[in-house]
């Protein structure tokens, strides 16, 4: 496969995966709604015109052709205006009403929506985002513990053949070097490291702790090498290292001079691959990077302003910071494309998947996140409503007083039309930032 085919296969890819992802918060809205009895008369993924629809019952479920979410239309969204508070004829919260409500066909109006309980709309309401937020961690968790993170395996890439002098330097032997503790074992490269000194092994930083555990003393380890496990028997020797920080750069002392510390040294080396995630770290793994995602979107206008003053050239662009679709489009044709190409660097097919799976998980973590914003037209904003009204509700029987009847929706429209805006403006200018100033590196 070229790469330029392979790249366009991740965009490919990044694209159903929305869609489906979209398509599932729509049930998640939609499965709940004509459990509890609300008309259900759409249904679909994308917006602007029809590219595919059918009938099932009484909801026509479908495609449209721009694909930035979907939606579901539930009837009834709308309740009719309270007693003494008309609308004002013509306004655009008087159409809006009339229109929802001549939805509502003659014998099915205890089906509107507004008529459910605070505790049955918070379940519609909120189980698009619950679902992208299930959905962001099961691709979390298929990714990271089913697949793995780049990292050494406990496979041996490489077997050093003598011990030099200094065993950093990377220095061709010379006759007077004695041989290397992992040769003379008898180890190979190939040789996967079952366990060492008893300790099972599942990563290479299992290898290394086991031996910095097991000193200089000599230690049965146990290999699988064509098919069948062979026990070996390593002794390893002291060496001085240097001592390196958390990136893999020598850590220097006071002079400039890098440090070393005295360390066993067998003088084996990792075949780069994936590594599963043990699954006693992944709650505390999702756990950040939820908070992280929703960290990120109570300070996005923070995050907008440092993406424009990269666009406008004024600093450089974060890798960190906020992505329109042009860059999440980009980072899934570079994830695709990582292993083909004569001049690309090799990535194993295995690490792309997850990879693809992390950024697909991570999207859906941020449609969980973003739709938590309280206000309309965002999920977020009908869950605040819903609240209130229970709220309301609440205040007025404890009070003695009339039920205030259902929130008011309508009033919001004018609030919700200006998000939307911002929501457009915000997507726009996100695009034109990823064109100017794409995230590299």
């Amino acid at each position: 496969m070229t790469q330029a085919l392979a790249y366009a296969l991740g965009i490919l890819v990044l694209v159903i995966g929305i869609g489906i992802s979209v398509a599932l918060h729509e049930l998640g809205h939609m499965i709940p709604a004509k459990r509890f009895g609300v008309k259900v008369p759409e249904y679909f993924i994308g917006f602007g015109p029809r590219a595919w629809s059918t009938r099932r019952g009484e909801t026509e479920y479908g495609v449209k052709w721009i694909w930035l979410g979907g939606y579901v239309k539930l009837v009834g969204m709308i309740p009719p205006a309270r007693p003494g508070r008309p609308d004002k004829p013509g306004s655009q919260i008087a159409e809006a009403r009339a229109e929802a409500l001549a939805e509502i066909e003659p014998g099915e109006e205890h089906r509107a929506f507004y008529l459910l309980s605070v505790p049955r709309k918070l379940l519609v309401m909120a189980g698009g985002i619950l679902t992208n937020l299930v959905l962001g961690a099961l691709l979390l968790t298929v990714a990271l513990c089913g697949i793995g993170l780049p990292g050494g395996t406990t496979t041996l890439k490489s077997v050093s053949a003598c011990l030099t002098s200094d065993v950093d330097s990377g220095t061709a032997c010379a006759d007077t070097d004695p041989t290397a503790p992992g040769a003379q074992a008898g180890l190979r490269a190939g040789d996967e490291i079952r366990s060492w000194d008893g300790a099972r092994t599942s990563s290479w930083k299992d290898v290394q702790a086991a031996i910095a555990a097991s000193g200089t003393r000599p230690v049965p380890v146990v290999v699988q090498r064509d098919g069948a496990e062979v026990t070996l028997t390593v002794t390893a020797v002291e060496v001085q290292r240097k001592v390196l920080d958390p990136r893999g750069n020598p850590v220097l002392d006071s002079d400039g001079n890098p440090t070393t510390t005295t360390r066993p040294y067998v003088g084996i080396s990792p075949v780069h691959g994936a590594v599963p995630l043990p699954i006693s770290e992944l709650p505390s793994t999702i756990g950040q990077a939820v908070t992280g995602t929703v960290k990120a979107i109570a300070t996005l206008p923070v995050g907008l302003y440092h993406a424009v003053a990269a666009g406008l050239g004024h600093e450089e662009r974060s890798a960190s910071g906020v992505i329109g679709l042009v860059g999440v489009g980009r980072i899934a044709g570079e994830v695709s494309s990582a292993g083909t190409g004569a001049s690309s660097v090799s990535v194993p097919l295995e690490l792309r998947v997850s990879q693809m799976l992390m950024l697909l998980g991570s999207l859906n973590l941020a449609l969980f996140a973003f739709n938590l914003i309280p206000l309309l037209p965002l999920d977020g904003g009908h869950v605040a409503g819903a609240l209130w009204e229970g709220a309301r509700r609440r205040w007025a029987l404890a009070h003695g007083r009339p039920d205030p009847g259902p929130v008011d929706t309508a009033r919001m429209l004018p609030v919700g039309q200006v998000v939307f805006g911002i929501l457009i403006v915000m997507t726009v200018v996100l695009v034109w930032v990823d064109l100017v100033a794409p995230i590299t590196g």
